[in-house]
Parts: structure tokens; C-alpha cells; sequence
């Protein structure tokens, strides 16, 4: 296959799934390559993601390399054979690739976990909010393209309100809820979307109070990513370059440690719509 125009995040994920079951083998680039009847390059290339694999080429590579995990095969070969045109295409060439390699991955997730210190979650956020940090992180960005990254957001919100939608589970610091972005009209109508957003299937939304004693975690916000096989869970931070994903095992367990322990300063759902409820009376 030739060379993928659009590098994707998922793309790269593919290639990486694949080079691992490979490295675990200690089969080299070059004797997968001729077990596969191909060349050094084009194993190389499938690994950086840089050109596309068939499902043949999936399932043989696989059979190669000794992987007995037909769950994990079958989730590889969908990967490959994926051709859904998402909306967040239409982004291409408009926003940065992190924007859409974002969308994508929520919406192949099986489930999605995140906690958030500074803001309202992006997936929960109006777009009078979402313009307001928009525009305060980036002043120097023209009108249109502020107006392209609300839109962009405002889209992402599909996979927790279509027909069958993705699990999600937040936690929120109250900080977050109280921080006037914009004016308080804004603040009052963002957490009257929070607590409209509890009300549907799948969402669920805990609430770190100010007054909690021994919570250190101001650099705790995350995003995990549920695959259809665990070996496929993807995490995603921020970084001083942007968002950055990560799949190494030990990265993962991580952010699993880590949001089981944000979640346990949290109150439980009933307790954290209260406080939301009181804070909008507030305003």
C-alpha cells in the first residue's frame, strides 16, 4: 500500500501494536519481512503507521509471531480495516492533527475516564465556555479559527449523546466549577449543562470539594481511553507540546492508579450533583 497521507494517532497505535507482538517474538524487522515475502522498509513502514496493512497482512504477521490473543488479532485487523470518515475530518488542514487524533480516539473508545482540576471537561462544555478558553489560552488566534475549535468541541460531545452512547465517568474539582471564565451568565448556564448531562445514560460525575484534606493532586488531569481488548486502553495527558498519547503498560497502570485515587477524594454522584446544584443557586 502507498504511504498514508494523514499520519493518525491511531494509525501509529496500529504499527505500534504490531512491532510489539513482533520485539516479544525477538524476530527482527527483516525476518518478519520474509516470513511476510516483503522487505525490511515495509515492515518498517506498517510499524510507523506510515503505510496501511490489510486485514491478510494482520492476521499472517500475527500467526508469525505466535499471538494465540484472537480478541486482540480481531481488534488489530478491525484497526486496519477501519474506513470510517468521522466528522472530525472535515477539520483536516483546519486544526492542529492533536484535535482530531482527540475526537477519533473518543470515539472508538469503549469508555472513556477523566479527571480534570482547571476546567469544566471539554466533552460537558458550552460553547460560550468553551470560546471563553479558547480565547484566553490562545488571544492571539483570528475569529475563525476560535470558531472552528468551539465547533470542533461542541461535536466531540456525540459519543455521550447518541443512541448508544460511551460510557463516561468524570471527576471534577470544585475549583473548576467555581472559576468564571467568562461572566457569571456563562458559569450559571455551564453548570446547569453539567447537571442536564448527569441526567443521560452513561455519564457520571463526582465532584472533588475544596475542603478536602490531603488531596495533592493539581496535576492529576487525564483522560483514559478504554480498547476493545484492554491491550488497547490508551491514556492521554497534557504536555508542554500538547496532548500526548501514551500505551505502555506501565503508563496505563499508572493512570489507573492514579484516577483511582483522584475518585476516592471525590463525593459519589448524589453528593456531587448537590454541590453543582448549590453552586448554580449561588450565581
Amino acid at each position: 500500500m502507498p504511504p498514508k497521507r494523514h499520519l493518525t494517532a491511531r494509525r501509529v497505535r496500529l504499527g505500534a501494536e504490531l512491532r510489539k507482538l513482533r520485539e516479544a517474538t525477538g524476530m527482527t524487522a527483516r525476518e518478519a519481512a520474509e516470513l511476510l515475502e516483503a522487505d525490511a522498509v515495509q515492515v518498517s513502514q506498517i510499524e510507523s503507521g506510515t503505510v496501511g496493512v490489510s486485514a491478510k497482512r494482520v492476521r499472517r504477521l500475527a500467526d508469525n509471531y505466535t499471538c494465540t490473543d484472537l480478541a486482540l488479532v480481531d481488534s488489530l485487523v478491525a484497526m486496519a480495516t477501519d474506513r470510517t470518515r468521522g466528522w472530525w475530518e472535515e477539520y483536516r488542514g483546519v486544526l492542529p492533527p492533536a484535535f482530531l487524533d482527540t475526537a477519533e480516539a473518543e470515539y472508538h473508545a469503549t469508555y472513556l475516564r477523566e479527571v480534570v482540576i482547571m476546567h469544566v471537561p471539554g466533552l460537558l462544555q458550552t460553547a460560550d465556555y468553551a470560546r471563553a478558553v479558547f480565547s484566553y489560552m490562545r488571544p492571539e488566534l483570528p475569529e475563525s479559527e476560535v470558531a472552528a475549535r468551539v465547533e470542533h468541541r461542541m461535536n466531540r460531545r456525540v459519543i455521550i449523546e447518541r443512541d448508544t452512547p460511551t460510557p463516561y465517568e468524570t471527576v471534577i474539582h470544585e475549583f473548576a466549577l467555581r472559576v468564571h471564565v467568562a461572566d457569571r451568565q456563562v458559569s450559571r448556564v455551564q453548570l446547569h449543562e453539567i447537571l442536564d448531562a448527569i441526567e443521560r445514560d452513561q455519564v457520571t460525575v463526582r465532584v472533588i470539594p475544596v475542603d478536602c484534606e490531603g488531596f495533592a493532586g493539581a496535576g492529576a488531569s487525564m483522560v483514559y481511553l478504554g480498547g476493545p481488548v484492554p491491550q488497547l486502553d490508551t491514556g492521554l495527558r497534557d504536555s508542554p507540546t500538547g496532548a500526548a498519547f501514551c500505551d505502555a503498560e506501565e503508563q496505563l497502570e499508572n493512570l489507573r492508579t492514579l484516577f483511582r485515587t483522584v475518585k476516592s477524594a471525590s463525593l459519589d454522584p448524589v453528593a456531587s450533583r448537590g454541590l453543582i446544584h448549590r453552586l448554580a443557586k449561588e450565581l
